[in-house]
C-alpha cells in the first residue's frame, strides 16, 4: 500500500503543479488580451447594415407579433394606410396654395 499512497501523493503534486502552470498562462492570455482591448484583430471590422425603414417596419410589427405570441394576447397588427395618388396630389395643391397666400401677405406687408 505505500506504492499507492506514493502514487497518490506524486498525482497531487501534479495537478498542484498543473494549476500554478494553468493560472501564469492565464494571467499571460489577460496581459496580451489587455494590450488589444476586444482581443480580436481591429482589422475585423465589418461595415454598419444600412436598413431601409419599411424593413425596420417589418421588423418591429415581427416582433410584437412574438410578444404577443409568448404573452398569450391576441395579435392585431395594423395595416399600414395607403393614399392614393389623387389624394397626394390635392394636399400638394393645398399647401401650395397655402405658402402661396403666405408669400403673398408677406410681401404686401
Amino acid at each position: 500500500m505505500p506504492s499507492l499512497g506514493n502514487a497518490l501523493q506524486e498525482l497531487r503534486e501534479d495537478r498542484s503543479a498543473t494549476q500554478s502552470r494553468l493560472e501564469k498562462l492565464n494571467q499571460a492570455i489577460s496581459a496580451i488580451e489587455s494590450l488589444n482591448v476586444t482581443g480580436v484583430s481591429q482589422n475585423t471590422h465589418q461595415p454598419k447594415r444600412i436598413i431601409s425603414a419599411a424593413a425596420r417596419r417589418k421588423m418591429a410589427q415581427a416582433q410584437k407579433a412574438r410578444w404577443a405570441k409568448a404573452k398569450g394576447h391576441a395579435v392585431s397588427v395594423k395595416p399600414k394606410r395607403i393614399m392614393s395618388a389623387s389624394a397626394r396630389r390635392k394636399i400638394a395643391a393645398a399647401q401650395k396654395a397655402r405658402w402661396a397666400k403666405f408669400r403673398a401677405a408677406k410681401k404686401a406687408a
